[in-house]
């Protein structure tokens, strides 16, 4: 069964929103586990602008499933990761100010920084995962200079409509550049968009999928159906 990891970043911004601790950070990530999910996901930002780098510390003592820290690997981004250990860490090219994650790495344009943060994180037992595209040769050089693990974008999968694209089109990219990743050795995750409405079919398209990572959408679906039926549903659709 496909991993889920809930990405907790929307919760923190509601927090920071008004200050305080409510909602809490801690307890979401609890009872997200005790109801099924499989992993906790954050992405610290340099700005601090939802989780700030005392929720990643506070985080540690209460995430005991797959704790994915994501983020660009700056200096004051690895040393928090070093400190704090987590199963996995996903590294993104975001710039300081990206509102989000939109992209996939330039292994090639890259490879000296990466390859460095990889064999850093490799000696230090945690796995190191590349957000990317579909394009093959970007998976070919992520398996090249020693990643466990890639993290396929599938913002286009979830916007295909808007881009002028076919969600056929999108998702069997997705199963080339992840079929190409297994052969060569690597893990598969997926993430960004996804929701009860998309996620089912991305699971049938790769049934081999190790873990998916799901923020906004998920943090939507509480809102309308609450946390455990949200918990529910979506591992349904992983099975």
């Amino acid at each position: 069964m496909t991993k889920l990891s809930v990405n907790i970043n929307k919760i923190a911004t509601l927090r920071n929103a008004r200050g305080g601790n409510v909602p809490d950070l801690l307890k979401f990530a609890t009872e997200a586990q005790g109801l099924g999910a499989d992993g906790i996901t954050i992405h610290p930002r340099p700005d601090e602008r939802h989780i700030k780098r005392q929720d990643v510390l506070d985080l540690k003592k209460v995430v005991y499933t797959d704790f994915n820290i994501e983020g660009y690997p700056s200096d004051a981004f690895l040393e928090l990761v070093l400190q704090v250990k987590p199963e996995q860490v996903t590294l993104v090219p975001d710039a300081p100010e990206a509102i989000t994650s939109n992209a996939g790495w330039d292994v090639a344009k890259n490879s000296k920084l990466l390859k460095k943060t990889i064999d850093l994180l490799k000696k230090e037992g945690i796995a190191s995962s590349l957000f990317l595209d579909t394009n093959l040769e970007q998976v070919r050089m992520a398996a090249e200079i020693g990643a466990n693990r890639i993290e396929l974008y599938t913002g286009p999968y979830a916007n295909a409509q808007n881009l002028g694209m076919s969600l056929m089109e999108t998702l069997e990219a997705l199963r080339l550049a992840a079929e190409e990743a297994q052969k060569l050795g690597l893990a598969v995750n997926a993430g960004h968009d996804l929701n009860l409405n998309n996620i089912k079919a991305l699971k049938h398209f790769i049934p081999f999928l190790r873990e998916v990572s799901v923020g906004q959408g998920f943090i939507a679906d509480c809102l309308y159906l609450g946390l455990p039926e949200t918990v529910k549903k979506y591992k349904t659709c992983l099975k």
